[in-house]
């Protein structure tokens, strides 16, 4: 299974992303995007599975000083 993730960062301190993945996010998981590292706060199915793609969407939020310096 594929999974097509929407990361939304709370806050706009970030533009999010969309990302395939090979397994799920999970609330509490630290995904990286850019230079930057956050953590999932909240995960939705955005519809069902359709073949091998899952649709998903991950609310996280910033984990301060996670950028290169």
């Amino acid at each position: 299974m594929i999974y097509k993730v929407s990361y939304v960062v709370i806050g706009g301190e970030h533009p999010g992303a969309i990302a395939n993945a090979d397994q799920p996010p999970r609330v509490g998981d630290i995904v990286t995007l850019g230079k930057h590292k956050f953590r999932i706060l909240e995960v939705l199915e955005l519809m069902p599975p359709r073949g091998e793609f899952s649709f998903l969407h991950a609310t996280c939020e910033l984990i301060k000083d996670s950028g290169e310096k």
